[in-house]
């Protein structure tokens, strides 16, 4: 067997019973109760995820946004000190080289989010198109991720900080919090389509600011969650996972995320040009949800067809656990995007009825 990558809160897993698998390359919890379970937790009281697999970069020095605004699709000269901003990176063609977050510390100090499976890709990208007075450090091994997501969350993480929490908005963050006695970055925000927080820190202070959260949190219902879950719960929120819904060959603007994309910002970006002739000439590809009529689950890479001619493949699908239908996400020629329109899915050897219909799939109410 190879070796895997481990986070710093590994050793803790066995503890709270965690069933690991290969994600990747990293031995990570996919459960530690049921998939479920965690997911139900998460939409009405509070999970708790180790995200420390993500990585970090930290882009400094005089020119960092003039760089950032090349690098990325996002509009980074509208952020203020605390903000962060949901952006893409693209190649020249408009294809996707990752999804991200970027935080801005100050007006040349900023902390890049990137997802695990790309950290070396993006790190070579990023040291690929460095220009004069910025500097690219890749930090993700110093650092961990905590996510404390759910509608208790705001609760929970009031009881271990001095801070007002209730205070920091979505997308916004405050550095250098105290948490029962730790240091850390904590920002508003998620990857479960619900309320919470993400709390960065240093990798040894990892395993006790994981036991201190889940020991306050029991009352709300607090429970330690994997990536089962966390692929559930941002499915059915539409946020959209590298390599499934964003690859390579699949530009933001068809996985619909172009709300993160400014093609009118001030400054040129990598594959800007392209991203303009598809919006341009109209999009050939979408995607869109679909649920199924017959009885069958739209699983990843499943084709899609309309008779008998493809006409797209499922990104994601499972059976939603909070609207307990079976239901997918799949890139399809525009065309055959219009709501209500019938589709096939291939299940195994048979070709299954569908829909599409409005995503996403859920919404948490904001009362």
């Amino acid at each position: 067997m190879t070796n895997l990558k481990t986070t710093p809160l590994h050793s803790l897993y066995s503890e709270y019973g965690a069933k690991t698998i290969d994600f990747g390359g990293w031995d990570l919890p996919v459960q530690f109760s049921s998939i479920k379970e965690e997911h139900e937790a998460v939409r009405t009281k509070a999970g708790l995820f180790d995200v420390s697999h993500m990585g970090e970069v930290l882009i400094k020095g005089p020119n960092s946004i003039k760089y950032l605004q090349k690098l990325v699709t996002n509009d980074v000269s509208r952020l203020v000190d605390g903000q962060a901003l949901y952006t893409a990176m693209c190649y020249e063609d408009g294809g996707t080289v990752d999804d991200l977050l970027v935080y801005r510390k100050a007006e040349d100090d900023f902390f890049l989010v990137i997802n695990a499976s790309n950290i070396e890709k993006d790190v070579s990208w990023m040291l690929q198109h460095q220009i004069d007075n910025v500097e690219v450090t890749n930090v993700s091994d110093s650092l961990a991720l905590l996510a404390l997501q759910g509608p208790k969350a705001e609760e929970i993480l009031k009881k271990l900080v001095k801070v007002d929490v209730a205070s920091i908005p979505f997308f916004n963050f405050l550095d250098k919090v105290e948490i029962s006695g730790f240091r850390a970055m904590v920002s508003r925000t998620g990857y479960t389509g619900e309320d919470g927080f993400e709390l960065y820190c240093r990798s040894q202070d990892a395993k006790a600011l994981w036991t201190e959260l889940l020991k306050v949190g029991k009352e709300e219902g607090l429970i330690p969650c994997g990536l089962g879950a966390r692929d559930t719960l941002r499915f059915e929120a539409k946020l959209p996972l590298y390599g499934q819904e964003l690859s390579k060959d699949i530009s933001p603007l068809e996985a619909g995320i172009g709300f993160a994309v400014k093609l009118n910002k001030d400054s040129d970006f990598i594959g800007r040009l392209a991203l303009i002739n598809q919006k341009t000439e109209g999009l050939t590809r979408k995607l869109i949800g679909i649920e199924m009529i017959e009885k069958g689950i739209p699983r990843t890479g499943y084709e899609v067809f309309a008779g008998e001619k493809q006409i797209g493949f499922v990104t994601t699908g499972t059976q939603s656990p909070t609207l307990k239908k079976n239901v997918g996400l799949a890139l399809v020629e525009t065309v055959y995007s219009k709501l209500g329109t019938e589709v096939e899915v291939q299940v195994r050897k048979k070709r299954l009825r569908a829909k599409v219909v409005a995503t996403p799939f859920y919404k948490r109410s904001k009362a």
